[in-house]
């Protein structure tokens, strides 16, 4: 079940760190009744931010695949994919 706060408890910016932190799950703030904000630890962010990029390279393979592309090598898919990395950092 998510975690949801309203918006004046992120004075209790340590605890909110703690919780964050311990649940290593998003902790979404509401802001009179709806959602506004999503708080999260860095290693929750790093984690969802590299699934987003695994996701972004399948949906381009598909493409490429669909375009004709022929097969990569596992290391030529590996070099290309760690380029991608740092060309977004």
């Amino acid at each position: 079940m998510p975690t949801i706060m309203p918006i004046r408890d992120l004075r209790n910016t340590s605890e909110i760190s703690e919780l964050a932190h311990k649940m290593q799950e998003p902790i979404f703030i509401t802001k009179n009744g709806y959602s506004d904000l999503v708080v999260m630890s860095a290693e929750l962010y790093e984690r969802f931010a590299r699934i987003n990029r695994i996701d972004q390279v399948i949906c381009e393979a598909e493409k490429e695949a669909e375009q004709g592309a022929g097969p990569v090598s596992l290391d030529a898919a590996k070099a290309s994919l760690d380029m991608k990395y740092y060309e977004n950092l």
